[in-house]
């Protein structure tokens, strides 16, 4: 397959990128800052773009199987998480590609209380609450797009522990375990995504992974 990823060198695109590019995938690595292309892995494309205008990302979306957004705006500009997902919603529209978007928690349902994670402190700090809320508004403006789009909420918890290839898979619920722990490795969630987009199982709809 042929992809862009929008957001190579953080923390959550850049393990897609080496995951897709692990399994032969050719990949379009896109990022805001020309300086940061010197970061990316040996067999990336690298484009300069922003994920927030969307004539730039229906370039990088033209010819591609599909787009992966794994941005996310920094601390104080939270709001810019809705704009970059409306852009980026209209440009894989306007390219003719899918949209494989890594969003946030904050909307999944906690098991045995019926409350989205937003909600509940046992899972979010009240240090992020803003990106949460954004998470909540970005979500809301992929399911009001028509276009061919999946949505990947991450567990409560992210961490960077291996790489195992496991996972279990929820749609609106959190995934935990059997002590009420709801994390993934990074790269675990990597392959989550890469695995949906190998094999599409969640089109125009939400999805959430989880040990």
């Amino acid at each position: 397959m042929y992809l862009t990823v929008f957001g190579a060198t953080g923390t959550v695109g850049s393990a897609v990128l080496d995951e897709a590019l692990a399994r032969g995938h050719r990949v379009t690595a896109a990022v805001r800052n020309p300086a940061r292309t010197a970061e990316l892995p040996a067999g990336a494309e690298p484009a300069v773009a922003d994920a927030a205008d969307a004539a730039q990302v229906a370039t990088l979306a033209r010819d591609r199987d599909a787009v992966i957004g794994a941005t996310r705006p920094p601390d104080g500009h939270e709001s810019r998480l809705g704009r970059m997902a409306s852009a980026l919603l209209t440009g894989t529209s306007a390219g003719g590609s899918r949209l494989l978007l890594v969003g946030g928690a904050a909307t999944l349902t906690v098991p045995d209380t019926g409350r989205r994670l937003i909600d509940d402190p046992r899972y979010l700090p009240a240090a992020a609450r803003a990106i949460a809320a954004a998470c909540v508004d970005q979500l809301a403006r992929c399911r009001e797009h028509d276009g061919d789009w999946t949505y990947l909420s991450p567990p409560a918890q992210l961490d960077d522990g291996p790489r195992t290839g496991r996972y279990r898979v929820g749609r609106d619920e959190l995934v935990v375990d059997e002590a009420g722990e709801s994390r993934i490795s990074v790269a675990d969630l990597a392959v989550a995504l890469v695995d949906e987009l190998e094999r599409p199982a969640h089109r125009r709809c939400r999805f959430t992974v989880g040990y």
